[in-house]
C-alpha cells in the first residue's frame, strides 16, 4: 500500500475527529489566502484602476493627488497643447472636477462634475448612447446614480447651474444640455451622482472662463519603458506642478494604507501557525494512539523510513484537503468582506481590496503545503524513535 494510500485509510478510521480538522485547516487556509490577497491586491487594484485607459503620469497641483483637493492647475490649456507636441507622448487631456447643481423642479440637486476633453479622456466608460463631442451640443454624460436621482435619460435636457450664491441661493451660471450617454466613472465612489461635460462647459459653469484651469492633466506615453524619463523631464518642465507616474502614486496610495499590509501579515503568520498546531496535534495524538501497531510494522521489518513517511503522508493529506476546503472558503470570505471595506466613504466603487490572482493562490497553496507537511515532522520522529520490544510488551501486558 502507498504512503498516500495508507493516509487516507487512516484518517477515514476517524471521520469525526479528521472532519474537525479539515474544518480547523480550511479556516486557516481561508485566512492565509484572504490575506495574501488583502497584502498585494490593494496595489494592483490601484495600478489597474488608474491604467484603465493606458494613461501612466499625472500632473496635478503640488502637494495633493488627483481630485483630493480643490486645488487646481491654472493655465491648462497651454500645458496640454505643449505635451501634445513632444513626439515621446501619444495623448493628454485636462480634467476638472468640481461640485454642480441641477435643477428639478424647484429644487436645487448637488452633483459631482466631470469637465474633461474628449480627445483625451481616461475617466469613463460607455454603457449606453452617445460619447461626449466638443463644440456645439456638446451635451453631458450621466452616471446611473445621477440618471436615478434626477429622473433623466438619453434625450432629455438637463439645466445645470454653478457659481452658487449660498446667501441668495442664486447661481450666477447656467447652461441647458442634453444627455447624450450613459456612463460609468472609473472614480466614482458606491452611489456617487456625476455628470460629465466638455471641460470649456464646466470651466464657465464653475468660474471665469479666462482662469483656465484643471484638477489634473493625464499623459499618455508611446512606451511604458519611457515613463521614468519623461517623468524626469516634465517635472523639469514644468515645476510649478507635481509630476507623477502611476508608480509613483501607488507607492504614495500604499504608504497611506500601510496598516491593512500589516494587518494581512499579522494574521497570515497566526493562520499558518494555527495550521502546524491542528496538523501537529492531530497527528501526534494518532501516533500515540497507534504505538504498538508501529512497534509490530517494525518488528516485522518495515523500515524507520517507510513509517516516518507514512505519517508525513498522513499530514500531507490533512494539508491538500483542508487547504483545497479553504480555497473556495477563502474566495467567498474574500467577496464579502471586499463589499464590506469598498462600501467605505470616498472609496472609488471599481477599487477591491481583495484581488484574486493565480499567482496569490500559488503562493497561498504553496506555503499551506510545505507548512502542513513540516508539522508532521515531529509526530514522525516520535513514531520513528518508537521502542519496539518495550512497546510490544506494554501492549501485551
Amino acid at each position: 500500500m502507498t504512503g498516500a494510500a495508507w493516509a487516507v485509510k487512516r484518517l477515514a478510521r476517524q471521520p469525526l475527529r479528521t472532519g474537525l480538522s479539515l474544518a480547523g485547516i480550511a479556516v486557516a487556509a481561508a485566512m492565509l489566502l484572504d490575506m495574501v490577497m488583502l497584502s498585494g491586491g490593494i496595489d494592483r487594484s490601484f495600478s489597474d484602476l488608474l491604467l484603465g485607459r493606458g494613461y501612466q503620469m499625472r500632473l496635478t497641483p503640488k502637494g495633493t493627488l488627483p481630485f483630493d483637493t480643490e486645488a487646481t492647475i491654472r493655465g491648462a490649456s497651454a500645458i496640454v497643447a505643449a505635451l501634445r507636441r513632444e513626439p515621446a507622448l501619444e495623448a493628454a487631456g485636462a480634467v476638472l472636477g468640481t461640485s454642480l447643481y441641477a435643477r428639478r423642479g424647484d429644487s436645487l440637486i448637488t452633483l459631482f462634475a466631470y469637465g474633461l476633453q474628449p480627445e483625451a479622456q481616461s475617466l469613463y466608460q460607455l454603457q449606453a448612447g452617445r460619447d461626449l463631442a466638443s463644440g456645439a451640443g456638446a451635451g453631458v454624460l450621466l452616471s446611473e446614480p445621477a440618471a436615478r436621482l434626477l429622473g433623466a435619460g438619453i434625450g432629455d435636457t438637463l439645466t445645470l447651474v454653478g457659481r452658487l450664491d449660498p446667501q441668495v441661493v442664486t447661481a450666477a451660471a447656467g447652461r441647458r444640455l442634453v444627455v447624450r450617454g450613459m456612463v460609468r466613472w472609473l472614480y466614482d465612489y458606491r452611489g456617487q451622482p456625476s455628470v460629465g461635460m466638455v471641460l470649456s462647459d464646466l470651466q464657465r459653469l464653475s468660474s471665469s472662463p479666462a482662469e483656465d484651469r484643471a484638477s489634473m492633466i493625464v499623459v499618455k506615453a508611446r512606451q511604458d519603458s519611457a515613463v521614468p524619463g519623461l517623468v524626469t523631464a516634465l517635472r523639469r518642465r514644468f515645476p510649478s506642478v507635481e509630476v507623477s507616474s502611476v508608480a509613483d502614486l501607488v507607492a504614495t496610495f500604499h504608504e497611506r494604507l500601510v496598516y491593512f499590509r500589516q494587518l494581512s501579515y499579522i494574521l497570515g503568520s497566526m493562520s499558518l501557525i494555527v495550521t502546524v498546531l491542528l496538523i501537529a496535534t492531530l497527528l501526534t495524538i494518532a501516533v500515540g494512539e497507534r504505538l504498538g501497531e508501529i512497534a509490530t510494522l517494525r518488528a516485522i521489518g518495515v523500515s524507520r523510513r517507510t513509517v516516518v513517511g507514512q505519517v508525513l503522508a498522513e499530514g500531507t493529506a490533512l494539508t491538500i484537503v483542508g487547504g483545497g476546503l479553504g480555497i473556495g472558503l477563502g474566495l467567498a470570505t474574500a467577496r464579502y468582506l471586499d463589499a464590506i471595506l469598498t462600501s467605505f466613504p470616498g472609496l472609488p466603487a471599481a477599487f477591491s481590496f481583495f484581488v484574486p490572482r493565480a499567482g496569490a493562490l500559488a503562493f497561498a497553496a504553496l506555503v499551506l503545503l510545505l507548512t502542513g507537511s513540516l508539522a508532521g515532522l515531529y509526530p514522525a520522529w516520535l513514531a520513528a524513535r518508537t521502542p519496539i520490544a518495550a512497546t510490544l510488551r506494554a501492549e501485551a501486558t
